[in-house]
């Protein structure tokens, strides 16, 4: 069962806690509450809206719904009740008590669905961190079962409580967790600075979850990433290389989708991958241009951003399952309502589908107008017998015209990105003119 919140306008005296709260009706939040309980394997069996002129600091909803609740627990005989709003622990164990069930929020819902969806140690790691961020101040919450002494040898200082002892436990596990993702963050920094060590860009997808991010990224990469109709399918950044237009190469990953009230236990843990984005050099937001809710989506994703420091990152709107829209749409003026600004142009904007392919080389040749120009140049490299990486580095990122091997090496003839040149200078032989090129 899930239950939401309206706080009546005429009797609130409260602002909306956040932007996406103002913009976001409690019914279109109440259907997305839904489409996580299916995301995490529920079915759900009744969804109830109360209307309230201030949040109830005990059960949230009053004691009258939850003797509503209570009847209809009964009847669809439900194991589970979930609230569109983070409880306190004192709500959670007092509506735990009233209704015999178990009581999640919307923050415990989506840390479910990102627990069930982690496939990697990292992503594991992140997803425990923000478990047990989560965990730590709601103990209290599990009543007289947390107050007992604490048994065994080495499990209690003098007079330490069991409830002493676990957050002990948590703080404990923590570091060593935080430990961990400093050791990955510091793997994904070396990892990064490999790739910008050579004239690779880097783009990374971002958007709201479900906007068709991976159904994307496998027709750009013709990766095997997981795409389906489930919120947060994707939670394991991947990374590929494509092939522009110019015949640039450039590396494309593919990122978690963001959603409205993230939880902040969330966005600390997967700091990591976020970085991802903010070191991109451009970012594709894909919108699914065909849901109703598309300006509210790219609303919280541009936040998002803005918080995580990428706002100044180019970007190219990509306003996906344009086939599902009907007819020819006005793509300008679809982008202007989706960024909500009516009088200006998108800079940059290319109606796809992912799903059949339709508008891929507008995009592609956006990709390569948008990403800053690695000008070619011949030039002439001479490599001794030790010098295999640096020639390999040579074929993998340039065209390569002519090789002439002798008693010491060889001599390499190519058409080179200048970032490239620029790291291959102690290699160059000849000047093009001097090598009559």
């Amino acid at each position: 069962m899930l239950v939401g919140l309206r706080v009546s306008p005429r009797a609130a005296t409260r602002a909306p806690s956040s932007p996406e709260e103002a913009l976001i009706s409690p019914e279109e939040s109440l259907q997305e509450l839904a489409a996580l309980a299916a995301a995490a394997g529920a079915r759900v069996a009744d969804a109830s809206l109360q209307t309230r002129p201030r949040i109830d600091p005990a059960t949230l909803v009053g004691s009258g719904k939850v003797e509503e609740l209570k009847a209809k627990i009964h009847f669809h005989e439900a194991t589970t009740v979930i609230f569109d709003r983070e409880l306190t622990p004192t709500q959670q164990r007092n509506l735990e008590k009233a209704l015999e069930v178990k009581v999640l929020d919307r923050t415990q819902l989506i840390l479910d669905i990102f627990a069930r969806r982690a496939r990697t140690r990292e992503g594991q790691l992140q997803v425990e961190l923000a478990q047990l961020n989560y965990l730590l101040p709601r103990l209290t919450g599990h009543g007289a079962a947390m107050s007992r002494l604490g048994g065994g040898i080495g499990t209690r200082g003098p007079g330490e409580t069991k409830l002493e002892t676990d957050r002990r436990r948590i703080h404990q596990r923590i570091h060593a967790i935080e430990r961990d993702l400093e050791r990955v963050r510091g793997g994904r920094a070396t990892q990064r600075r490999q790739r910008q060590a050579v004239p690779l860009a880097t783009i990374a997808l971002v958007g709201y979850t479900n906007a068709g991010k991976s159904t994307l990224f496998n027709r750009l990469t013709g990766a095997g990433v997981p795409a389906d109709a489930r919120m947060f399918a994707t939670l394991d950044p991947t990374v590929r290389h494509i092939m522009l237009p110019s015949k640039r190469r450039a590396l494309v990953s593919d990122t978690v989708g963001f959603i409205r009230n993230l939880p902040t236990t969330l966005v600390r843990a997967f700091r990591a991958t976020l970085e991802e984005v903010v070191e991109a050099e451009l970012l594709l937001h894909v919108v699914d241009a065909s849901s109703p809710e598309a300006a509210h989506h790219t609303s919280h994703v541009l936040a998002t951003l803005n918080e995580i420091g990428a706002a100044e990152t180019p970007r190219i709107l990509v306003l996906n399952k344009s086939d599902l829209l009907g007819g020819a749409p006005d793509t300008a003026a679809l982008a202007r309502r989706i960024l909500g600004d009516p009088q200006h142009q998108p800079a940059a904007y290319a109606a796809i589908s992912a799903a059949t392919g339709a508008g891929f080389e507008e995009l592609l040749q956006k990709i390569d107008n948008v990403l800053a120009l690695d000008p070619v140049s011949p030039a002439v490299f001479r490599f001794s017998a030790a010098d295999g990486a640096p020639l390999h580095l040579l074929h993998e990122h340039a065209r390569v015209t002519a090789i002439r091997y002798d008693e010491n090496g060889c001599e390499v003839r190519a058409m080179v990105p200048v970032s490239l040149k620029r790291r291959l200078r102690p290699y160059l032989a000849a000047t093009p003119q001097e090598a009559g090129l």
